[in-house]
């Protein structure tokens, strides 16, 4: 294997392709996607197996999960930084500092379990402040109790691991864990809510504790295969945790949790304005974003890879490879996200059929409007690739803040107003809150790409100088 410095001289000499750089990029991101993508698989997973014991638990449950979800997300947005800080030390030469970073980020992960476990353990006088029914309340409160001890395994297992792995060339083994955790998941729901294979019957609760085991094994099996393989080893070598280095990373990851809500906040206000409008937009509304959730993985996975290459690349010292990088990587998400919209343009209905009976007239109405925003869907996902992979370009720069205020802008100054407007003053309905959203995701999608580059052509302009600079002191001390 050639060394981290050999690889940095390269690039200094323009020897680093683009093509090479779509092909480690894509390389990085496959795992990645399948890794998101199994974890979506385990949500559907409970959301059948919940399905069968009727709608009352398939309502606490989804609520529940929802919120479990919601709030582990949001602070896994904070252990992005530790992708970030291992990219910059590994590109930097300095492995040394890797296993500093690894014990540094696994405290901070069970740190922030504390406040989920908290916010998890309010969840039935959290729903009560808002009016819900006081059985779903209570329901819900007794299933976030059980899957709210998940909480420090899935910041570990989900959170640190998610961005560790991947920062040492170790994604494939998130890979493998996270497509085992579907199954066993899988198992362990069936098991515990039906009392099958030995297990003790627990009905909806069950879910709520196969989910909790599921992500304690997930940790345990990824953290043991970093231990055991002699290939890894190093990386995770005994070494004491350091306050400074957990503010650093606090401080790069928390925008980019708050960057995190802004978003899902904007997707939660237009689903419930969608519910105004009644049932069959509501529906219609579920079945789109649902489609473009499954899709938005893989942009998001390349994302996450730009976040460790850029970073990576800036970490030695390189920006102009960093840049290229960048933009290969932006250019790869929004290539996968025009092929994606084709396919919504050119078959929505068979898409919308995998939902709905399309021969059934109870369902025409639903499926016409689903049809038709699969159509907005297909512009809204070109968008949405491009902000996310643009903000993990930032985040390998350790650019989080500004992209947060652009985020805030762009969900909420423009992306709400422009929804709201085109659905109740223009009579557009679910459509005009969904060309809000693509309104939203557009103008965070440029504002991010023309951040990064300005700030990576100043990096480079940079360099430049400084290298100018040692050619003249050079020529001064021979003259």
């Amino acid at each position: 294997m050639q060394s981290h410095t050999s690889r940095a001289t390269r690039a200094h000499s323009g020897h680093v392709s683009l093509s090479r750089h779509a092909v480690d990029t894509a390389r990085l991101a496959a795992p990645l996607a399948i890794a998101q993508l199994s974890q979506m698989a385990m949500g559907v997973t409970d959301t059948i197996l919940l399905g069968s014991l009727g709608p009352d638990a398939l309502a606490a449950g989804g609520l529940g999960a929802n919120m479990f979800f919601v709030v582990v997300t949001l602070l896994q947005g904070v252990l992005t930084s530790v992708s970030v800080a291992v990219a910059h030390a590994r590109g930097a030469d300095a492995e040394e500092r890797v296993p500093g970073i690894y014990w540094t980020g696994l405290v901070l992960s069970m740190l922030l379990a504390v406040p989920a476990f908290v916010l998890l353990s309010c969840a039935e006088p959290i729903l009560l402040a808002f009016h819900e029914p006081a059985t779903l309340a209570h329901n819900v409160g007794e299933y976030c109790a059980v899957l709210r001890w998940g909480t420090p395994g899935s910041l570990i297992g989900i959170g640190m691991m998610r961005a560790f792995l991947p920062a040492i060339g170790a994604a494939k083994r998130l890979l493998w864990v996270s497509i085992g955790g579907v199954f066993v998941n899988g198992f362990l729901n069936y098991g515990l809510i039906h009392g099958a294979y030995g297990l003790p019957r627990e009905g909806f609760l069950g879910s709520a504790a196969a989910t909790a085991i599921t992500v304690w094994l997930t940790a345990f099996s990824l953290v043991a295969l970093l231990h055991l393989r002699p290939r890894y080893r190093h990386f995770v070598a005994a070494a004491r945790p350091h306050l400074p280095l957990m503010g650093e990373l606090f401080g790069i990851g928390w925008p980019v949790a708050i960057t995190y809500g802004v978003e899902s906040t904007l997707f939660l206000a237009t689903g419930m304005m969608v519910g105004l409008l009644g049932e069959a937009p509501l529906a219609a509304h579920q079945i789109a974003l649902n489609v473009a959730s499954a899709a938005f993985m893989v942009p998001l996975a390349i994302g996450q890879a730009a976040n460790v290459r850029v970073g990576y690349w800036a970490g030695a010292g390189v920006p102009v490879a960093a840049r290229h990088a960048g933009f290969v990587a932006l250019a790869l998400g929004v290539g996968f996200m025009m092929c994606s919209g084709l396919v919504l343009i050119t078959a929505p209905r068979a898409i919308v059929g995998l939902y709905l009976h399309l021969d059934d007239p109870a369902n025409a109405r639903t499926v016409a409007l689903a049809a038709s925003l699969l159509g907005v869907a297909a512009v809204f996902q070109i968008v949405d690739g491009m902000q996310t992979v643009g903000s993990g370009c930032l985040r390998g720069l350790k650019d989080t803040r500004v992209p947060m205020l652009a985020a805030a802008f762009g969900y909420w100054g423009v992306g709400f107003p422009t929804g709201y407007v085109l659905a109740f003053h223009f009579a557009l309905g679910a459509k005009g809150l969904w060309w809000g959203l693509a309104a939203g995701l557009a103008s965070v999608a440029v504002l991010m790409t023309l951040r990064f580059h300005r700030i990576s052509k100043r990096l480079v302009e940079i360099s430049v100088a400084r290298a100018g600079d040692r050619v003249d002191g050079a020529s001064k001390r021979v003259a």
